[in-house]
């Protein structure tokens, strides 16, 4: 399968591209980078060098493509971090050329918007998330932040999440649309657990997995990259969400053995490629 992914770029780190591609590449998929930013590192640091692409530099990419004649091989659209308002328009423009040359595309949108309270993007960039972006996704990985903000609801209990997640899957209309939520931490859950949500119109699944407290940046972009790279191998919701969970979770508790803020994608690779893994998800309803 080959997939068309939008996000931002790191010299240093797993974020973005740096760690889509390489995720993508290792589950046997071509993956096809267009940067939104080219940083020195993550910005959580509170220092770094680098540049936001200029939106027409976007376009001027996905038309070079589109000369080639080869939009119509991309079955997947994956797009996460922006680095400016106007790359939005970019970014969908480009999800609805690739549908143009092939309707069976999916457009997979990581709705970076912020998270634990507060909202980290550019202005207009959450907004175009909320008002362009999720109603014309195929499948959303939001946070429970980025649920919260796109639904204009609570999720903190797990009926809340689900009501939230579900009012995300019916602004699609007829899109048969899959809503995964990342990193719920829910009032009626164990202490010190986090869950993970699948959701679509008429089914549900979740993974609970001990919460590690210890950033990892990143562990966002690797999952949305993971579950896709899974998902476009079989199409088994139940599946690729066990592998994806499972396989952040142990690049994220290597960062926390270590000592280390960055995910660590290269040691654990082999836990990217693995059919199944230690934290199964079970249907809901």
């Amino acid at each position: 399968m080959n997939v068309l992914s939008i996000q931002s770029a790191v010299a240093w780190g797993h974020v973005g591209n740096s760690a889509a591609v390489f995720i993508l590449r290792r589950a046997g998929h071509d993956a096809w980078p267009i940067d939104t930013v080219h940083f020195s590192n993550h910005p959580g640091y509170g220092r770094f060098r680098g540049r936001v692409v200029p939106a027409n530099e976007i376009a001027a990419l996905i038309e070079g493509l589109a000369e080639l004649g080869v939009l119509g091989r991309i079955d997947t659209v994956l797009t996460g971090y922006l680095g400016a308002a106007e790359q939005g328009p970019a970014a969908a423009r480009a999800a609805a050329q690739v549908r143009a040359a092939n309707p069976a595309a999916l457009w997979l949108v990581d709705p970076v918007i912020g998270d634990k309270g507060r909202v980290f993007v550019q202005p207009g960039i959450a907004e175009f998330m909320r008002d362009v972006a999720a109603p014309a996704a195929d499948i959303l990985t939001p946070n429970q932040f980025e649920l919260e903000f796109l639904a204009g609801q609570p999720a903190r209990t797990l009926p809340a999440a689900l009501a939230a997640a579900r009012q995300l899957v019916a602004v699609g209309g007829a899109r048969d649309r899959l809503v995964i939520v990342t990193g719920l931490a829910l009032t009626d859950a164990e202490t010190g657990t986090l869950t993970t949500l699948a959701v679509k119109a008429d089914k549900a699944w979740r993974v609970v997995t001990p919460e590690i407290a210890h950033p990892g940046y990143g562990a966002g972009d690797a999952f949305a990259a993971a579950f896709l790279g899974r998902y476009l191998a079989g199409r088994d919701i139940a599946m690729a969400l066990t592998a994806a969970v499972s396989a952040v979770h142990a690049a994220l508790a290597h960062s926390a053995r270590t000592g280390r803020r960055e995910l660590s994608l290269v040691a654990t690779q082999d836990e990217f490629v693995q059919a199944t893994g230690g934290f199964a998800a079970t249907a809901i309803t």
